[in-house]
């Protein structure tokens, strides 16, 4: 007998959870796996981070606490605190109450309750994404409705720098009422961020193209360790006043990567229009997931709205991004001292989680296969995957590959 699903298409593998599931079926001993972005000790180790075990514990113990459901919205002093933290206590679209938070499932469903307000609800239809950017915005904008995907330049792979020449001239040519993605810190996948002056020229931009901002801000604190350097830009767009929407992702400045804590901060110049505002995007979710999940939401609000466990939190995120620039630094020096072709200087130079390597799929190919060290076929790695212990046999492994399979660059 047939089956009604025969008629569906097969589908390629997400790259990234394929790679980490081959990473663990993998015997080899000295095995390293640069692919997944989540944090790692030195010992290459996830970590929970202190100040969540302690909250979780305070958490368990608390009799008041239950398990109703949250509404649509989410956990309003989750949301509030959130926003205050991406955008300053003393903003002034939060003192003269022109934004709202919305609890969502992470930094994606963030983004796609946000694209389906824009789409659905104001009628947006272009959207413009980095080239190269992470791939669910792709998939995000699209499934929520949006007509036209557009990219515009933003990595260099002659000096892997940022194409900020390449990058006006595509926003240049943009429709009006464009919707623009831009990461706000530590870009996904490059780690090259614009300069502040290179964001009032992008501001200027987008203010005079009447261009709508929409940041992705999935590692603030997690970039610099700093949450005010980190939300710089969003900041800028708010202080000049710009309309614009913002997806918040506390899974790695967290650690919550399965708890799903997400928030969506949207900045009006109005507050009035926020009302209807919040009535469709309530509707938004109530057609979608009904209402958002509380356990890891409940952990971000009690160290964002605690002074000692919020000041405990900022030496953690302290701590994670000052091993991963450690770890970019080892890298560049072991590379350089075993000469390996070509300049590593943007090992340094980058930001965040992530390096682009400009590393090619050839030279990948052979380091997945020859030393069993996982990556994507574009070359970036999670620096997060590095380690005291590892870092020595992963340049040797890059420097071989480099040697065996010259690049052009």
């Amino acid at each position: 007998m047939s089956s009604r699903f025969s008629c569906v298409e097969a589908a390629p593998p997400v790259e990234i959870f394929a790679l980490n599931k081959a990473y663990k079926e993998d015997s080899f001993p000295d095995k390293v796996d640069l692919g997944i972005g989540a944090y790692r000790t030195d010992e290459g180790k996830p970590w929970v981070l202190p100040v969540v075990r302690k909250t979780e514990k305070a958490l368990s113990e608390d009799e008041t606490l239950n398990h109703e459901y949250l509404g649509q919205l989410g956990l309003d002093e989750f949301s509030k605190a959130a926003s205050r933290m991406l955008l300053g206590e003393d903003s002034p679209a939060i003192k003269e109450n022109r934004t709202l938070g919305v609890q969502t499932l992470s930094g994606t469903g963030a983004l796609r309750v946000g694209a389906d307000f824009l789409a659905r609800c104001a009628n947006f239809t272009d959207f413009y994404m980095s080239a190269p950017t992470w791939p669910n915005h792709r998939l995000v904008f699209m499934h929520a409705g949006f007509k036209n995907c557009h990219t515009y330049r933003y990595w260099n792979p002659t000096k892997r720098n940022l194409d900020f020449e390449g990058m006006l001239q595509d926003l240049e040519n943009a429709p009006e009422d464009s919707v623009i993605i831009l990461h706000a810190c530590a870009h996904n996948p490059t780690g090259v961020d614009a300069t502040q002056d290179q964001w009032k020229q992008i501001a200027d931009l987008i203010e005079r193209k009447k261009l709508f901002p929409f940041f992705d801000c999935a590692y603030q604190g997690f970039a610099s360790g700093d949450l005010i350097k980190d939300s710089w830009a969003v900041r800028y767009f708010v202080d000049r006043g710009f309309e614009l929407l913002c997806a918040q992702s506390f899974a790695k400045n967290f650690g919550l990567y399965n708890e799903r804590a997400g928030n969506l901060t949207i900045v009006a110049k109005d507050p009035e229009a926020l009302v209807n505002s919040r009535a469709q995007i309530t509707l938004l979710v109530r057609g979608n997931y009904s209402n958002p999940p509380c356990h890891g939401v409940r952990i971000v609000s009690r160290v964002l709205n605690d002074p000692t466990l919020f000041a405990e939190w900022q030496g953690h995120i302290s701590e994670m991004s000052g091993r991963i620039i450690k770890m970019r630094a080892a890298l560049k020096q072991k590379l350089e001292e075993l000469a390996t072709p070509g300049n590593w200087d943007h090992i340094t130079s980058q930001i965040g989680m992530f390096s682009y390597t400009g590393l090619n799929q050839q030279q990948v190919k052979y380091l997945v296969e020859e030393h069993h060290i996982y990556l994507p076929k574009d070359g970036r790695i999670s620096i997060c995957g590095l380690n005291t212990k590892n870092v020595g046999y992963v340049a040797k492994a890059f420097h071989a590959a480099v040697t065996k399979f010259p690049s052009s660059l």
